[in-house]
């Protein structure tokens, strides 16, 4: 688990009050409930209990069982159900309790979610979002802490996005809902209770899908992270100054689609990257970005782009989690280990 803090620190809007990444997740689906009547929420417990995680606490009360709808423990049912609301000019929000739970609903999602505005030549888009609490570090055992992303985004016709912030938090979950393609909304676990002065942002203000941010500036190398790594990431960078090491942090956001400009952008400042992440390193999302990186900014580098990720194993029980985890000291060895590559 983290600690009560946000892993960004930035200048607190008016009228911002401290609030944690469930409470901005819960207030953008009642804002999206309350602006559209389309909007409908389901799953396992998101009606009577709130959800696992109590981000969907409150919604059914509001908006009555027939939008916030509790549904048997059955995943293939669920999204298939989605299916044929979206079908019906609805827009469903799936919850998935955890991401190793969503296994038994990907004949549902690769054959009809990610395919259908396609097979249909645009006629039926699939405005469905699917939540999914993935990641370690609260000490989750074996289907409760998988990080999967890579297989969503093998699926072609997913957008596939993931907060590290509060105001990201609320800002993508908006955005993802309003969008007219299936978009998988990845939630981090461990960053669930994170805290941040914050403001919802007016509609307006909500950035589309597909921008990365540079969340630290600097000239050394450049960190490319996502979700629950940011925190990592930072705490990194930080500690690298000590050995005069001035990193720059990527946070992509959006996974697919994926923001080529301000990666590469950074890539020409730094020419060193280290791409960071809980999923595993053999086929994980970090060969696709290293692959990404060689084939845009390749005349930029000065070193080989190095990953550092979860091992490749099936997710430890909760006493090794934090070996199998990336931490600082792994993320610093390879800056380090970029310097010699450099040099030599």
């Amino acid at each position: 688990m983290t600690s009560a803090t946000s892993p960004v620190s930035a200048a607190a809007p008016a009228g911002a009050k401290p609030a944690t990444m469930a409470q901005a997740l819960q207030r953008a689906l009642r804002d999206a409930m309350a602006d559209d009547p389309t909007v409908h929420v389901l799953g396992e417990d998101v009606g009577t209990l709130g959800g696992v995680f109590r981000v969907t606490d409150g919604l059914a009360e509001e908006f009555g069982d027939d939008r916030c709808t509790d549904t048997p423990l059955a995943e293939a049912g669920i999204l298939g159900a989605a299916v044929g609301m979206a079908m019906y000019g609805l827009r469903p929000v799936v919850e998935m309790q955890f991401d190793a739970f969503a296994y038994p609903a990907f004949e549902q999602l690769i054959s009809h979610v990610s395919r259908m505005r396609n097979r249909t030549r645009g006629r039926m888009p699939m405005p469905i979002t699917v939540r999914v609490p993935y990641g370690g570090g609260i000490g989750g055992v074996e289907h409760h802490s998988d990080s999967s992303e890579a297989y969503y985004m093998a699926t072609p016709g997913l957008h596939v996005v993931t907060p590290a912030t509060v105001e990201d938090a609320y800002g993508l979950l908006r955005a993802a809902i309003a969008a007219d393609d299936p978009v998988i909304f990845l939630e981090p676990k461990r960053l669930y209770w994170s805290k941040a002065a914050w403001s919802p942002q007016a509609p307006a203000e909500v950035e589309p899908i597909g921008r990365a941010v540079v969340r630290r500036s600097g000239h050394s190398a450049t960190l490319i992270t996502y979700g629950p790594s940011l925190p990592v990431c930072l705490e990194a960078a930080e500690a690298a100054r000590a050995e005069g090491w001035e990193l720059e942090v990527v946070d992509l956001r959006s996974l697919v689609p994926f923001d080529d400009d301000t990666v590469c952008a950074s890539v020409r400042r730094t020419g060193r990257v280290v791409v960071v992440h809980e999923s595993t390193g053999f086929g994980g999302p970090g060969g696709e970005i290293a692959a990404r990186v060689a084939e845009r900014c390749f005349h930029h580098l000065e070193a080989p782009v190095l990953r550092v990720a979860g091992f490749d194993i099936p997710y430890p029980p909760p006493m090794l989690e934090r070996h199998h985890l990336p931490g600082v000291d792994r993320v610093l060895d390879a800056v380090a280990r970029l310097q010699w590559e450099a040099e030599s």
